[in-house]
């Protein structure tokens, strides 16, 4: 298994109610129409994660993680990688329920998008927590 750890914050247009995406950015500010962000200021993107980590991504079969931690909340969702994905984004990094790949793709076929994270999560990133990120792929 492979392992990728990404420091951000909440903030307080954090709404995650959008229904097909997620994503966690390096941005330092986020607009209300931003409804699939979850953090902001994320200390890495996807173009900085190792390359073993990519190359396990790019398996049709992986299984990937992301699991979003902020004041005591944890909430997990899993997908699947690509042959097609880049991990090229230096901004930010959008799981996806669909199929859809482009540079800031770190997984396809998600279970759940921004709409499914717990609300206790949601709030306390809206109330401007640390959230620690951890993406796996196995």
């Amino acid at each position: 298994m492979h392992r990728e750890v990404v420091h951000a914050r909440g903030h307080e247009n954090v709404s995650a109610a959008h229904a097909s995406t997620f994503e966690v950015t390096t941005d330092d500010y986020l607009t209300p129409a931003g409804d699939c962000i979850l953090a902001v200021e994320a200390a890495r993107a996807p173009a900085d994660f190792d390359d073993a980590f990519v190359e396990a991504v790019r398996d049709a079969d992986a299984t990937v993680t992301l699991t979003v931690e902020a004041d005591g909340h944890t909430v997990s969702v899993a997908g699947r990688g690509d042959p097609d994905l880049t991990y090229e984004s230096e901004r930010s990094m959008v799981g996806r329920t669909s199929t859809y790949v482009d540079d800031r793709t770190v997984m396809l076929d998600a279970e759940f998008a921004a709409e499914g994270f717990d609300d206790g999560l949601v709030d306390a990133l809206a109330a401007g927590a640390d959230a620690t990120v951890t993406l796996t792929v196995e």
